[in-house]
């Protein structure tokens, strides 16, 4: 079997690995967000970064348009200009748990997403945002990581592949948004 060959085997293997029923949870927990006018949150470092700007496009574009109510989402990763202060003046760490003091509220919801499941900056933030009363949801590879175990929701991909992970993760986000431009909410 040729490389490429063998990659779709086993992208194929690391989608087959996608809990199909805690994603519909999740969808569930984002019906109630909307449905209640409260904000979601996502963000991810690197190629988890790409994936939740892809994911609130898509969400506070599309989803909205079909629903005729907005969703009120932003992506923490997309603003240069907070992450450069607030990584300069506190610590990288502090990226995203510094935007989440100044905008969320209890009853949000906070998703992140992260192959390794480790980055400090991301486990900082779902740590703060549980302190707060916020719904936490990680999104995470098969080495799990701190973030397993402190969302209150979580979807392990049963690999460590980066690239495999990562594109397991934005089918999740599309399956999610689409389930508000596919189907009746």
């Amino acid at each position: 079997m040729n490389y490429f060959q063998d990659y779709l085997t086993q992208q194929k293997a690391t989608y087959d690995s996608i809990p199909v029923e805690q994603v519909a949870r999740i969808a569930e927990l984002m019906k109630q967000c909307w449905q209640e006018d409260r904000q979601l949150f996502v963000f991810g470092n690197g190629g988890s970064a790409a994936n939740a700007s892809h994911f609130i496009t898509d969400l506070g574009k599309g989803a909205s348009d079909k629903l005729g109510k907005r969703f009120r989402c932003l992506s923490l990763n997309d603003n240069t200009a907070w992450l450069t202060a607030l990584g300069n003046d506190y610590s990288y760490d502090d990226v995203y748990v510094g935007q989440l003091q100044n905008y969320a509220r209890p009853g949000d919801l906070v998703l992140t997403m992260s192959v390794s499941g480790s980055s400090p900056n991301l486990v900082k933030a779902i740590d703060w945002a549980n302190q707060q009363g916020l719904t936490t949801i990680a999104l995470v590879g098969g080495k799990r990581g701190k973030l397993a175990v402190l969302a209150q929701e979580v979807i392990v991909i049963n690999s460590e592949h980066y690239g495999r992970v990562e594109d397991a993760h934005m089918t999740i986000c599309h399956m999610l948004c689409y389930t508000f431009m596919e189907q009746d909410v």
